[in-house]
C-alpha cells in the first residue's frame, strides 16, 4: 500500500490543523493505520492509532484530548484532527500502516508502509 500525508502548515498555537493521509490498495480497510511524528534533533515518536474498523483507538499521553485519528474506509483515507496545539507539536508528521495487531504497540519499527511527511509548524 501506498501513503501519501497531506494538510500540514504553520499555524499559531492554539490553533488547528487537520492531517489526511490517503492510501492506494484494496486492502486498506483491514490495515492497522498510526501517526508518528518527528521534530528536528529528536527520534520518531507515536502518536496515535486506529483498528481497521475504527473502533479501537489509541493515542500518545501528549496528544490525549487534542488530537483525534478517524479513518473513513470508503475514502482510504486517515485523519489526524489536531486541536489547541502548542509549539511542542512543531515535527514532520508521518502515516504508517501495518497489517497485524492491536493499537497498542505502534513503533516506528513495527509498521509495514510509511508515507512522506507532512511539516507541522506551531508558533508560540
Amino acid at each position: 500500500v501506498q501513503l501519501q500525508a497531506y494538510g500540514g502548515g504553520l499555524v499559531q498555537a492554539g490553533g488547528s490543523l487537520r492531517l489526511s493521509c490517503a492510501a492506494s490498495g484494496r486492502t486498506f480497510s483491514t490495515y492497522r493505520l498510526g501517526w508518528f511524528r518527528q521534530a528536528p534533533g529528536k527520534e520518531r515518536e507515536f502518536v496515535a492509532a486506529i483498528g481497521p474498523s475504527g473502533s479501537t483507538i489509541n493515542y500518545a499521553d501528549s496528544v490525549k484530548g487534542r488530537f483525534t485519528i478517524s479513518r473513513d474506509n470508503a475514502k482510504n483515507t486517515v485523519y489526524l484532527q489536531m486541536n489547541s496545539l502548542k509549539p511542542e507539536d512543531t515535527a514532520v508528521y508521518y502515516c504508517a500502516a501495518r497489517r497485524m495487531g492491536g493499537v497498542a504497540g505502534f513503533h516506528e519499527y513495527n509498521m509495514d508502509y510509511w508515507g512522506k511527511g507532512t511539516q507541522v509548524t506551531v508558533s508560540s
